[in-house]
């Protein structure tokens, strides 16, 4: 990762390590009525979920980059299409690194119980027992490793997703400018095997 470089627009920063989004999202596999290839430039291609996919799109036009979710609760991607793309040398611009405000540290069950009834997180798994339970243990964790760190839990989730060799770089999201500062030294953090053992629960 180039040391320090970040970008960012409007409400997301990219950690980025030097490529640029081509093809993003996943979406169901091709839709009816469309070429592979509008299918593929209209961005709704579902390039993450199936490894032929890719190979008959890199036959009409070249697949320079894809956007899968990518984090420590959503990890769906690393069996066998992280892989590829770095065997390919297919860019990956991973997004939502802190499971959508999950990792990042403020995210508790009364936070989550006051939501409005209409914002989608009340109804997803993720945000629900029995994977809740689970999530805030992981975000414990997260919060020891980043304490060494001088750091906050959402920076290391976010550097976590970093040291996956195929993954180019992170997209996180920041409603007030004073969120962006702790997020950036993702750009920055290394960890030691103890600490990655750590943060997976492993150790």
């Amino acid at each position: 990762m180039l040391a320090g470089q970040t970008e960012i627009h409007g409400g997301e920063i990219a950690f980025a390590k030097g490529t640029r989004i081509a093809l993003h999202d996943q979406r169901p596999p091709l839709q009816r009525g469309l070429t592979l290839r509008e299918y593929i430039l209209s961005g709704a291609a579902d390039l993450i979920a199936i490894e032929q996919e890719l190979r008959r799109a890199e036959r009409i036009s070249r697949v320079e980059t894809l956007q899968p979710p990518f984090s420590l609760i959503d990890r769906a991607v690393e069996a066998e299409i992280l892989p590829f793309a770095e065997r390919e040398a297919i860019g990956v611009i991973v997004y939502s690194p802190m499971g959508s405000g999950l990792l990042t540290g403020s995210m508790t069950r009364e936070r989550i119980e006051a939501l409005p009834d209409d914002d989608w997180r009340k109804r997803d798994p993720r945000f629900r027992d029995p994977e809740l339970a689970r999530h805030l243990e992981l975000v414990e964790r997260l919060r020891s490793v980043a304490e060494r760190h001088g750091t906050t839990p959402g920076a290391v989730a976010a550097a976590w997703t970093l040291r996956h060799p195929a993954v180019d770089a992170a997209i996180v999201g920041f409603r007030r400018p004073d969120q962006v500062d702790p997020i950036v030294v993702a750009a920055n953090l290394e960890f030691g095997e103890d600490e990655v053992a750590a943060i997976e629960g492993s150790a």
